[in-house]
């Protein structure tokens, strides 16, 4: 596979980064909610220095990324690939009950 060389900035420091062409909308999004959290961060809080805000930032995202991952185990979330097999099976047992009573 080949991969690409792209130009990102996060906190106003320039990045050059490789990915696979078609993750690169992925990466820019993960890239931009990185760039987020830091800019949110630096204007909230007292912390300064990159290297401290990117940290904090980084402890931010995981504890979100933590919390999504309890709930869906608790079964209070679902990942979108469950929701589209549920999705498809339900059709087909719908296409079935159909099929049943036009018979």
């Amino acid at each position: 596979m080949s991969t690409k060389q792209i130009e990102v900035a996060i906190a106003g420091q320039s990045y050059r980064l490789a990915c696979q062409p078609e993750l690169e909308n992925d990466l820019r999004a993960a890239v931009a909610k990185v760039d987020e959290e830091m800019s949110k961060l630096r204007a909230q809080s007292s912390v300064r220095g990159t290297d401290r805000i990117a940290v904090m930032a980084a402890l931010s995202l995981a504890s979100e990324l933590l919390n999504l991952q309890k709930s869906v185990n608790a079964g209070q979330a679902f990942p979108a690939e469950e929701i589209q097999r549920t999705i498809e099976h339900m059709n087909e047992r719908l296409d079935q009950v159909i099929d049943q009573y036009q018979a």
